[in-house]
């Protein structure tokens, strides 16, 4: 930094640069997003700051995660584990639940899902251990399961973790598929358009 220079990060004091310091611990979110969103809760109208404030609360205080499938829920057991009119004979293994919601939209899929909680990456040292592959092949034990769709992202966590469970499940005799080619090879499901996603789905390959 030349002579005289001034470093922004330092010109704030106290509320508002603690504020900046924590908005910016938030995925995405870099140095100066984090100036701009801090500034805009600063002039924006206090009623509605406030509401933002109860809704984090609430979805600390509300939001856990569903016994069975690990999706997010406000009950014990999220609405589509509830829902009777799923086919109990397909489960769709995902990362996380945004991915869940990235799939119902595209009306393509109708079994119910096991949420993995991330995926491996010995760098930021979450191995099989950290994820909830235990959990899944207990669920794999009920005979009504007849396939698993592995429908981790398509990067370089994402294959790891599948070729991961494809060892470990394909001595179970349950159809085991990967999601068709046709996704943006180091994307996220999340971003992938409804049309895409459904393609894939409707082309899922065997593999194991």
């Amino acid at each position: 930094m030349h002579a005289g220079a001034v470093d922004w990060l330092t010109v704030y004091e106290g509320a508002i640069q603690n504020l900046i310091d924590e908005l910016g611990r938030l995925p995405g979110i870099g140095p100066k997003s984090a100036q701009r969103v801090a500034f805009h809760i600063l002039e924006a109208d206090a009623e509605d700051m406030a509401r933002l404030a109860e809704a984090i609360r609430t979805v600390k205080d509300k939001v856990q995660f569903c016994e069975v499938c690990f999706n997010v829920s406000e009950e014990s057991l999220c609405r589509i584990c509830q829902d009777t009119r799923r086919e109990g004979s397909v489960i769709c293994v995902v990362e996380e639940s945004k991915d869940v919601m990235a799939i119902e939209r595209t009306r393509s899929f109708r079994g119910r899902y096991h949420v993995l909680g991330g995926a491996i990456n010995p760098i930021a040292g979450i191995g099989p251990d950290q994820l909830h592959i235990r959990q899944l092949l207990n669920r794999l034990s009920d005979d009504e399961i007849q396939e698993v769709i592995i429908a981790t992202d398509p990067n370089l966590e994402g294959e790891a973790t599948a070729t991961y469970l494809v060892r470990m499940l394909s001595s179970l005799g349950i159809r085991i598929t990967r999601l068709a080619s046709g996704l943006p090879v180091g994307g996220d499901l999340e971003y992938a358009d409804d049309v895409t996603l459904g393609r894939a789905f409707e082309g899922r390959t065997s593999v194991g």
